[in-house]
């Protein structure tokens, strides 16, 4: 992916965000309090020891997955919506915020909980794939990977259930999945796997 696209895509997200800080309404839409709710349910550890968030955004749900887990590592695109997140959770010492993109700012570490909601549409095929052998490679034994997809129309080259199945495939190549659930709402799917 070139450094070009990469800037691109960082300027349209931060042109969102400098114009509605809540540019989703993560903090006030029904389906976000749906999603929300439904991906808090499917977790099926009561406790995690460290998880991560990929497109944490202004760390609405980081913060509700921070009550489930340990330590909680959010990262995002927009710099603008890791400022937001920062001045939101600045009493958080347990919520760490990094300004990156992925799969190239993966960070250093491990995970027993990995989530990727509604971030996977925008990444490129060969992203994707790179992005699950970085998830494989971090992945400690029994860790839960949460993959949330919008259903509708993405306004990129994929459908949210189409690149969590792509996802699905590389992180098989590269991992042994224990198990697989996936969920079908009417807007949104996830799916939910344990790498053993």
């Amino acid at each position: 992916m070139s450094e070009d696209f990469l800037s691109r895509r960082q300027a349209h997200f931060d042109a969102l965000y400098r114009a509605n800080p809540d540019p989703w309404g993560y903090r006030t839409s029904r389906y976000e309090r749906q999603k929300y709710e439904a991906t808090l349910a499917v977790l099926p550890a009561k406790r995690y020891r460290a998880a991560i968030e990929v497109g944490c955004s202004i760390g609405v749900l980081t913060e509700m997955i921070a009550g489930r887990a340990d330590a909680v590592t959010g990262i995002d695109l927009s710099e603008h919506a890791i400022a937001l997140a920062r001045r939101r959770l600045a009493h958080r010492p347990d919520i760490h915020l990094i300004r990156g993109s992925v799969p190239a700012d993966w960070p250093g570490g491990v995970w027993d909980l990995i989530l990727l909601s509604e971030v996977l549409y925008y990444l490129s095929a060969a992203e994707i794939g790179d992005l699950a052998r970085r998830t494989a490679a971090s992945a400690l034994p029994g860790a839960h990977c949460i993959l949330v997809n919008w259903r509708g129309d993405t306004g990129t080259s994929w459908r949210g259930p189409e690149a969590a199945e792509e996802f699905l495939n590389h992180l098989a190549a590269r991992a042994r999945l224990a198990d697989r659930m996936s969920l079908r709402k009417d807007m949104f799917t996830i799916d939910r796997v344990t790498l053993a």
